[in-house]
């Protein structure tokens, strides 16, 4: 903890320049005891803290001394505030990342920050279901993130759901992580659009800047997305569940109301895009769900249940014989 300090009260002054005690204090929530010890012990090691005393004084680093205390590349920095950013980071380490960016010269820190601001880590989806991403867009989510960063337009061969690739060209307004998936948020023509990156096929930048001024990413993510979720048809099931497996449910459908509890279980109401979408998220919460109405979907669901019976009897039997 105390190395941790010492390296934040050397950048603290070296990005600030004069500070008191008490700033300092505050800053590192310590005692200003604690940073009188810190500043003595870097003037043994040899960092040149120097004080100055009045009502203007405090503490300050030598004119014209500096070290490299990170060697981040401008790359670099930027992955480092956007990690930062991620959920489950714990503070301490967020924390520890942006101290370490403060260590770049101004200029690079002042890119590498605006640049960040453009790019969003939401453990939210558009919708809830969960399938791997396409490995190869590595490449092109790259070349996206160039152009987010510089605010350059963007040529994209895209394949909408149910549609043939073909080219688009688009304004960048940032880039979103939600949950694992990245998504685009650009404008086309004056309007507002979203593009899953593992739908382009191909990415072209070009020379010429983006339109449009820069958003709040996060309000633009929640905004976009529960537009998207509204425009969807759904269907309404009723169903039972394990009390333990109820965090589960919410985190993949829409709408969750409670009806109270049978037997030990959860008796719940929520919103699927379809019968299938339904199916699929049940299935995979067996045996601790299940479906009461519509009975379609109970349907669909003993009928795979059956066919999964049917499947492993046979390789069972077989392998007896």
């Amino acid at each position: 903890m105390r190395a941790d300090r010492l390296l934040s009260l050397v950048l603290l002054l070296r990005h600030r320049g004069r500070m008191s005690a008490a700033a300092l204090a505050r800053e590192l929530e310590c005692s200003t005891r604690t940073v009188l010890r810190d500043v003595e012990a870097l003037s043994a090691a040899g960092v040149p803290v120097y004080a100055e005393r009045g009502r203007a004084g405090g503490f300050a680093l030598l004119p014209g001394w500096s070290t490299d205390l990170t060697g981040l590349t401008l790359d670099e920095a930027r992955a480092l505030l956007v990690a930062g950013a991620r959920p489950g980071v714990g503070p301490e380490l967020a924390a520890a990342m942006r101290k370490v960016v403060a260590a770049l010269p101004q200029a690079q820190r002042e890119v590498a920050t605006t640049a960040a601001e453009r790019v969003l880590v939401s453990p939210e989806r558009m919708l809830g279901t969960a399938d791997p991403e396409d490995v190869s867009a590595r490449a092109r989510l790259l070349a996206v993130q160039r152009a987010v960063f510089a605010r350059r337009r963007l040529r994209l061969r895209y394949a909408a759901r149910g549609e043939e690739p073909r080219w688009r060209t688009v304004d960048p307004v940032g880039l979103v992580e939600a949950a694992g998936r990245w998504y685009l948020l650009a404008t086309r023509d004056g309007e507002e659009r979203t593009y899953r990156l593992s739908r382009v096929r191909e990415v072209a930048e070009l020379d010429e800047p983006a339109a449009g001024r820069p958003v709040d990413l996060r309000h633009a993510w929640a905004e976009r997305r529960d537009r998207f979720r509204a425009s969807l048809p759904r269907v309404r099931v009723r169903l039972r569940i394990l009390p333990e497996r109820r965090a589960a449910l919410a985190a993949v459908a829409r709408d969750v109301d409670a009806h109270g509890t049978d037997a030990g279980w959860d008796v719940l109401s929520c919103d699927f895009g379809d019968l299938r979408h339904a199916a699929g998220v049940l299935w995979q919460l067996s045996p601790d769900v299940e479906a009461l109405d519509p009975p379609e979907l109970r349907a669909m669901l003993a009928e795979r249940a059956a066919g999964t019976v049917a499947r492993h009897t046979d390789m069972i039997t077989g392998s007896e014989t």
